[in-house]
């Protein structure tokens, strides 16, 4: 792994309706590190993530991305029009030419080739996060973006999840930026935590961010085994290639 930067973001501040959703954030995404981004709701963690791949554009400040940057991206909630057929194999191949060899050896990473030939609209919620989270690896990105890529998946599968990411970040040396709710799984994980309620609250390594004053007044001292637990208000939803709809 290397210490290539790929993202510099500087005062990056986003309003709706005359409020600030985001205000003066700046932050550092470099290659082979995963970030957790952390926060309570309505703490703009989702339009955050949403700027750093380009869906949205910064009201103020700047954002760099290297060049020829390439972005995998897993929003929180997909939308699938019920009555429209569509495959596995066919929506790993959506807005993006990629040989069905290639689709294999992804969902195979995700362990869900068996379901290369189902409708994606008879997939279990878990089932459906490795197979999204699969097609965020088409094209070797340099950049992988999860919005809580472990919603409505059970503890189970939530660490098994956690487990792919970082062999992910390991295989294809990329970095990882995701919005989690459960700091405590993935903390052998993640190498930079960004503690986000409108400002940047605090950010380094979790052991540091778990102890930050800010972080305590959030979540309330709580103890390690329950760090970062909060319910996510998300009121939005993506369609299969990224495109918000509300």
């Amino acid at each position: 792994m290397n210490s290539e930067l790929l993202i510099k973001a500087r005062d990056i501040s986003f309003r709706s309706k005359k409020r600030y959703i985001l205000d003066s954030v700046s932050f550092e995404l470099y290659r082979g590190q995963i970030t957790t981004i952390i926060g309570p709701n309505g703490a703009g963690k989702s339009t955050l993530t949403s700027i750093v791949n380009g869906l949205l554009q910064a009201h103020n400040g700047s954002i760099e991305r290297a060049d020829n940057l390439r972005i995998g991206y897993l929003p929180q909630k997909v939308y699938v029009n019920p009555l429209m057929p569509l495959t596995v194999i066919r929506l790993m191949q959506l807005t993006q030419a990629v040989s069905e060899s290639e689709v294999d050896q992804a969902l195979s990473q995700t362990e869900v080739l068996h379901l290369r030939r189902r409708q994606v609209q008879s997939l279990s919620e878990g089932e459906l996060k490795r197979v999204l989270l699969a097609r965020t690896t088409l094209g070797k990105p340099d950049l992988i973006v999860l919005d809580e890529p472990t919603a409505g998946v059970d503890i189970t599968g939530e660490v098994k999840m956690y487990e792919l990411i970082g062999e992910f970040r390991n295989r294809l040396n990329c970095a990882v930026l995701l919005v989690s709710h459960n700091l405590h799984l993935v903390m052998s994980k993640t190498d930079q935590v960004l503690c986000l309620n409108q400002h940047l609250c605090c950010s380094g390594l979790p052991e540091s961010v778990s102890q930050h004053p800010e972080y305590l007044a959030l979540f309330g001292g709580q103890t390690a085994p329950s760090l970062a637990v909060y319910t996510h208000h998300h009121d939005h939803v993506h369609d299969v290639t990224g495109h918000q709809h509300d």
